[in-house]
């Protein structure tokens, strides 16, 4: 039995849906009413799985986010490799599959913000550093160059 690995979502989905569909049988060939309908579960999307909170990231936190890249050796080779780009998420904009995050750092006296589209295949992990008090749900005050934030945001580090 240790041979057996445990099955995927897909196939559970694929396992329950007969047995969804006979009990849909036995219901009309009962002849009860067909307003009763059995809990379907959804398997959880690939988006939540990167990271346990999803849902709870906000302006302010400071994130790790794994990106997956793909390089190209002079010999023609591909290879995939993951690389880390940390920084503090300026806002979150859409809901659901059409989230994204934007996220800047401050590498070399160069600001750099990126956009991620969080069910993008790209990112294959998010890590929650850090998190600051703020008030805004667009942090758009700290990109200003002129009138640079003087303040230190007030931050809590996550164990």
């Amino acid at each position: 039995m240790s041979d057996q690995q445990s099955p995927t979502p897909e196939e559970k989905v694929e396992d329950t849906t007969p047995s969804q569909t006979q009990a849909s049988e036995d219901q009309s060939s009962t002849g009860s009413d067909a307003s009763e309908s059995t809990v379907i579960e959804k398997p959880e999307p690939a988006y939540k799985a990167k990271l346990v909170n999803i849902d709870e990231l906000h302006a302010g936190q400071t994130v790790r986010l794994h990106e997956r890249i793909k390089d190209v050796s002079p010999k023609g080779e591909e290879r995939e490799r993951v690389q880390v780009f940390e920084g503090i998420i300026l806002g979150v904009k859409g809901a659901g599959i059409s989230r994204t995050l934007t996220i800047r750092k401050v590498s070399d006296g160069v600001g750099v913000e990126k956009i991620y589209p969080i069910n993008s295949p790209v990112i294959a992990k998010i890590e929650l550093v850090k998190t600051a008090k703020v008030r805004r749900a667009k942090l758009g005050y700290l990109i200003d160059i002129k009138n640079r934030f003087k303040r230190k945001l007030k931050e809590v580090y996550v164990k």
